[in-house]
This record gives structure tokens, C-alpha cells and sequence, in this order.
């Protein structure tokens, strides 16, 4: 008897582990995923580069980059682009804006996400860090005006997968990041204040560093 209790307590002992283990994994996972894109290179891996030089040679070409912004249904927010395309030269830095309104009587905490359509192109575009995958906080009735900086990498044009691309659409989506503590919503980026500074940042900067979340081939 004692051995089939000593049996059965093992069993109980290792499903917890196993439950806190996943539920660890589920709580960390996108923090562990960035850790090991960074360590290893697959993936989500993000280069940087400085500014390309102002007026440097190149062909001339042109791209359309077009803007487009999403909300999940539970977060109250307005969130759109301030322009919903440019035409920019390869390898030329172009500054655009997103507005962000808090609609509801509360502070809200969200977190966006990007992608990069078509999904080729996206090795050859490159933005400045702003506010996606961050936990943004937005007081009640408060709004933000959101700067990004972005080119497209002239090398596009040589990559015989994408040289026929001449439109690229940049999307983001905002999550409401749900049942935090008084904590965790003061400790989130303030997104007005952040935003502004970036823009002061970015009027006063001689170079300015992008980064790119694709893989190269």
C-alpha cells in the first residue's frame, strides 16, 4: 500500500511540474523567443543599420509604402496612420506618423505587433525601434502621435525574388494587454510622452539607427 502511495504522490508531483513548466513557457515565451533569435540568428533575428547617406548614389527607383493599423476588438482605442502611403526612393530615410486615442474613461495598456507584406520585401525594409512590442500606456481620453522613420534597401532590387516589387505594405495591429497590476500599468511606456521624445530624438539626430526583424537569405 505504502509503495502505491509513494507511487501516486510521485505521479501528482511530476504533472505539477510539468503544468508549472508550461504555464512558465506560455508567460515567457515571447521574451525567450527574442533571447534566442538574438543568440542564434534564426528567425526574428533583428540587424540594424545606421542611416544611409543623404543624397548618396543609387539608381533613383522608387517604392510605395503603404501604411495600414488594426485594433483587437477589446481595446478602445482609434489608432490609424497619419498618411496611408508614401513614395520614397530606395535607400531613402522617410519620416511618417501613427495617432493613437485612448476612447475610453480609463488607462489602457496595449501592445502592437508588425508585419511586412509581401513577406519577401521584408529582409530589404528597415524602420526605426517605436512602439511595437512594448507594453504602451495611453491615460483616458489621451492620444499620441507615434514617429517612424523607414527606407527600403536598394539591394531589393537585385534579389531576382523581389526586383519586381514596387509596393510594400506596412501593418500594425494593437493587443490590450489584460489584467495587470497598478504596477505593471505604471511600469509600461508612456506612450504620448515616448512618442514626443522620439520625435525631439529624431529633429536633432545627425544619424539615426533602424532595425529589421527578417531574415536574409
Amino acid at each position: 500500500m505504502k509503495s502505491i502511495e509513494s507511487r501516486n504522490r510521485r505521479t501528482l508531483l511530476f504533472a505539477a511540474l510539468i503544468v508549472a513548466s508550461m504555464s512558465a513557457l506560455v508567460v515567457y515565451s515571447p521574451t525567450l523567443y527574442r533571447m534566442f533569435c538574438d543568440l542564434t540568428g534564426f528567425g526574428g533575428t533583428v540587424r540594424r543599420a545606421a542611416a544611409p547617406a543623404p543624397g548618396g548614389a543609387g539608381s533613383g527607383e522608387t517604392i510605395t509604402v503603404n501604411f495600414d493599423a488594426n485594433v483587437d476588438p477589446k481595446l478602445p482605442w482609434e489608432f490609424r496612420p497619419e498618411q496611408r502611403s508614401v513614395r520614397t526612393r530606395f535607400g531613402e530615410p522617410t519620416r511618417v506618423h501613427y495617432f493613437a486615442r485612448n476612447n475610453s474613461d480609463e488607462t489602457v495598456v496595449a501592445r502592437a505587433t508588425f508585419n511586412v507584406t509581401p513577406f519577401k520585401a521584408a529582409p530589404y525594409f528597415f524602420k526605426i525601434e517605436c512602439f511595437c512590442f512594448t507594453e504602451e500606456r495611453l491615460g483616458p481620453g489621451e492620444s499620441a502621435q507615434m514617429p517612424l522613420v523607414l527606407y527600403v534597401d536598394e539591394q531589393l532590387l537585385k534579389d531576382e525574388s523581389t526586383q519586381e516589387v514596387r509596393t510594400i505594405t506596412l501593418s500594425y495591429t494593437f493587443y490590450k494587454q489584460e489584467n495587470l497590476s497598478a504596477d505593471e500599468v505604471g511600469a509600461a511606456r508612456d506612450l504620448k510622452a515616448g512618442s514626443r521624445e522620439i520625435d525631439t530624438k529624431l529633429d536633432n539626430a545627425d544619424t539615426v539607427e533602424f532595425d529589421n526583424d527578417a531574415p536574409r537569405r
